[in-house]
């Protein structure tokens, strides 16, 4: 009988390795390793920009079979400065990659990414496909003018509250002004204002991140790390200020160089954050792709049904 049971987490794990890697720019990037060290070895790409890595992360992946790899881009997590912009772009992000793969004397890997993630593993792999041995994506994101503008303001035409909340934190914001408006707050000199603003500013993304939201404040309560907020929020902003220094078009033209890539894109149906074009339109460019349209699922990967269907990808991806 078929097993027809939704796919979970594998159990907590810890790393094996943990280092940092001097790198370019005044940057120092943190690397951890977990797994099996003679492992299938493949690579993280959290979300954000601004993101990092968590204990959780490193539960995608049966332990048994894979050499798993996360590590914190710049400005993030648990790499140094936090929430430095300098000397970071997606050029020196792909950079870093290569240095990490280099240093750990790995042939090949296994990219697994989403949302800014999802960009990150498309980006590197059209510049190094002979590496790539396939990609795992969930809530695929180009960076382009309609996918960026959906984000930031065409999305209160579902969640006109929340959207209001974020114009509202100050009177002189509007639609026209909003990413420049927030970005003049984080970098502020008073840092008491830069860490509000930063936590508005993250609250209405992680409103939005489910199907089923959660319309409150989400993470504004007393607990939150707003050092780390402060970061994440200065780091997504400057690159959303420079459309992720990337050129979505540009990497669509490109995907040629993956067509003989397995490549397995999970894709929640009424993702607010990434809508389901984006993941299509690689779909049909990548023959040797397979995607998941997950029907009852946002952009979260903590959804039951993406967090299987990205479980079950990884399993499937044994057989590379």
């Amino acid at each position: 009988m078929q097993d027809t049971s939704l796919k979970e987490l594998f159990p907590e794990i810890e790393p094996f390795h943990s280092e940092w890697l001097a790198s370019d720019g005044g940057h120092t990037i943190y690397v951890e390793q977990s797994g099996n060290p003679e492992g299938r070895p493949i690579i993280f790409l959290h979300g954000g920009p601004g993101g990092g890595t968590g204990a959780r992360q490193r539960r995608f992946f049966d332990p048994a079979h894979y050499r798993i790899i996360l590590f914190d881009q710049r400005g993030c997590g648990k790499s140094k400065p936090l929430g430095e912009t300098t000397n970071n772009t997606t050029a020196h992000l792909i950079a870093d990659m290569e240095a990490i793969r280099n240093h750990l004397n790995i042939k090949e890997w296994i990219l697994f990414g989403g949302s800014w993630g999802s960009s990150l593993a498309l980006a590197y792999g059209v510049e190094y496909p002979a590496v790539t041995m396939g990609l795992i994506l969930r809530g695929v994101f180009l960076s382009r003018k309609h996918e960026l503008e959906w984000f930031l303001n065409d999305v209160d035409l579902f969640f006109p509250e929340l959207h209001a909340n974020l114009i509202n934190h100050k009177p002189y914001i509007n639609k026209s002004n909003l990413v420049q408006s927030y970005i003049d707050l984080v970098f502020a000199d008073d840092r008491e204002e830069a860490k509000k603003a930063a936590v508005m500013w993250n609250t209405f993304e992680g409103s939005i991140l489910k199907m089923l939201p959660n319309v409150s404040q989400g993470n504004a309560g007393e607990d939150v790390d707003r050092d780390f907020e402060l970061a994440r929020a200065r780091v997504q902003l400057h690159y959303i200020k420079h459309d992720c220094f990337m050129d979505g078009a540009g990497i669509l033209q490109k995907l040629a160089v993956l067509k003989d890539k397995p490549v397995s894109i999970v894709q929640g149906r009424y993702d607010m954050v990434c809508p389901p074009k984006t993941a299509y339109e690689v779909a049909r460019l990548l023959p040797q792709s397979d995607l998941i349209m997950v029907p009852d699922a946002g952009h979260s990967a903590s959804e039951a049904g993406t967090l299987d269907g990205l479980i079950k990808a990884t399993e499937k991806f044994k057989s590379l």
